[in-house]
């Protein structure tokens, strides 16, 4: 997954490839424990492999226990506007739906990331209201997109 996540062209809108191996590495063993010690909400992750075996990016998901999930998702820039995205998020929406229990998908992205703005639209996503945008939003450059 190093090879994979550092490509830098998955970051043009924001964060930066991993530092290094063991970075990535301590990244992933936090991210296994599946949430904080709290159990306040569920960290689930998967990579996307390819039939090949191939690793091309992970899809991820924050899920909360009122039945609503953050999710996220990186794929190396060589397997972008192949439809592989949108089948990785697609299947995952679909297990936190019949797994999970989740019923709204909030997805959290820079306002000028129009490839995701796009992979979001084309699954049902839009734009959040007022309040999922004041409630869901960190930085002012950020644009909120639901899925209910």
């Amino acid at each position: 997954m190093f090879r994979v996540l550092s490509d830098p062209a998955i970051y043009e809108f924001e964060n930066a490839p991993p530092d290094s191996e063991a970075w990535l590495h301590r990244r992933f063993e936090l991210l296994e424990s599946r949430g904080p010690a709290d159990g306040s909400e569920g960290w689930l992750n998967w990579v996307v492999r390819l039939p090949s075996g191939q690793l091309a990016g992970y899809v991820q998901a924050t899920v909360s226990r009122e039945g609503w999930a953050y999710v996220a998702y990186e794929l190396n820039s060589q397997y972008w506007r192949q439809g592989i995205g949108k089948a990785s998020v697609n299947a995952m929406l679909q297990e936190l739906r019949s797994a999970y229990g989740v019923h709204e998908f909030i997805a959290v992205l820079k306002a000028k990331n129009f490839r995701s703005r796009a992979l979001l639209l084309s699954l049902g996503f839009r734009d959040g209201s007022a309040e999922q945008v004041e409630r869901h939003r960190d930085e002012q450059d950020e644009t909120v997109m639901v899925l209910a």
